[in-house]
C-alpha cells in the first residue's frame, strides 16, 4: 500500500517498510513527505500487528534532508511542529526500527536514520550533519542523539564543521551499526527484522523505553523503572512460554499476549498482535 507516491508502505510478515520515494530529489523531504512520514508513524505505533518497523530510500538514496527548493509557505513554526512530532514519534515507537541506508544520509535525513534503533548502512553510503553550510542549525533531533551517540566533542566536530564521512567513519564512530555490502544489504536486513519480529513484543517495547529513558535517569530512578517494566512483563504468556521452551529443548513462541485472568491483550496496544478468540465447550470465548 502506499501513503501518496512520495512514501510508500509495505506490510510482510509483522515489519512495516517505509521507503521515502522522491528518488529524482535523492528522497529529500518537501511538505508532503513530511505529512506522509508523520502520519505513516503515527499509524505504525498504534497498529498491533506491526513488530518492526523499517525506513529506507528509493533510487540509490536514503535521504538528502530537507527541500529547500520548494519550501512552501506554511510558517516556520509549523513546519518546525511536524519535525518535532516526527522526532518524537519515531524515538518513543514502541517496537524496534531500522534504518536501511544506501547512498546519502545528509541532514534532517541522516537524523532520521539516528532516531532509529539500528542503522545498516553500505560502503557507498555517505553521512553529513550539512546545516551550518545552509546557514541553519541542527534539527530532528540531531541536537540531542548526537551527543549521546559520539560524544560532545564529536558531535561539534560533525555538525560545527558539517563534514563529509563515509560509513566507515560512522561505524567507528557509532553511528552506524552494520557495514553490508550493496548486495547483502536487503537479506541482512531482512534477518534481522525477522530475529525482532520472533522475540517477545512487549518486553522488546519494555526495554527499549528503559534504554532511551536511561541515558537521563539516575540509577535509583533506572531501576524503579527496571521493576515496572518486569512486572509487566510477567503478567503475559511471554516468560511462562520461554521457560517452557527452554525446559522443552525448543524455539520460544512469543505472542506477548495478555495472560491476568485469561484476557487477552488489547488490541489497542502497539506492537502486540490481537489473539483471536476460539469458543470453549460452553460456547463462552477462550483465549485462543
Amino acid at each position: 500500500m502506499t501513503a501518496g507516491d512520495s512514501l510508500l508502505v509495505d506490510d510482510r510478515g509483522g515489519v512495516r517498510t517505509l521507503t521515502l520515494n522522491r528518488p529524482a530529489r535523492k528522497n529529500a523531504l518537501d511538505s508532503g513527505l513530511w505529512d506522509a512520514l508523520r502520519n505513516a508513524l503515527d499509524e505504525a505505533g498504534q497498529d498491533p500487528e506491526v513488530r518492526v518497523l523499517v525506513v529506507t530510500g528509493a533510487g540509490g538514496a536514503f535521504c538528502s534532508g530537507a527541500d529547500l527548493s520548494n519550501p512552501g509557505r506554511a510558517h516556520p513554526l509549523r513546519k518546525m511542529r511536524v519535525l518535532t512530532d516526527i522526532a518524537l514519534l519515531l524515538h518513543e515507537l514502541p517496537v524496534p526500527t531500522i534504518a536501511k541506508i544506501d547512498g546519502v544520509a545528509v541532514g534532517a535525513g541522516w537524523n532520521l536514520a539516528l532516531g532509529c534503533d539500528f542503522v545498516v548502512a553500505t560502503p557507498r553510503s555517505t553521512f553529513s550533519q550539512i546545516f551550518s553550510r545552509r546557514g541553519l542549525s541542527l534539527d530532528l533531533g540531531g541536537s540531542w542523539l548526537l551527543p549521546k551517540l559520539v560524544g560532545l566533542q564529536q558531535a561539534k566536530r560533525l555538525a560545527l564543521l558539517a563534514e563529509t564521512i563515509d560509513a566507515e567513519q560512522a561505524h567507528r564512530l557509532n553511528l552506524v551499526t552494520w557495514v553490508e555490502s550493496e548486495d547483502t544489504i536487503d537479506g541482512f536486513v531482512d534477518d534481522l527484522a525477522g530475529r525482532l519480529v520472533a522475540g517477545p513484543p512487549v518486553a522488546l517495547s519494555q526495554t527499549k523505553a528503559l534504554l532511551n529513558e536511561g541515558v537521563d535517569r539516575t540509577l535509583r530512578e533506572s531501576l524503579a523503572g527496571e521493576a515496572r517494566a518486569q512486572a509487566v512483563n510477567f503478567a503475559t504468556a511471554d516468560a511462562p512460554e520461554a521457560f517452557a521452551a527452554f525446559a522443552e529443548k525448543r524455539d520460544a513462541r512469543f505472542t506477548g499476549r495478555w495472560a491476568i485472568g485469561g484476557a487477552a491483550a488489547p488490541e489497542s496496544v502497539p506492537g502486540v498482535p490481537r489473539v483471536k478468540q476460539q469458543p470453549d465447550t460452553n460456547g463462552r470465548e477462550k483465549d485462543a
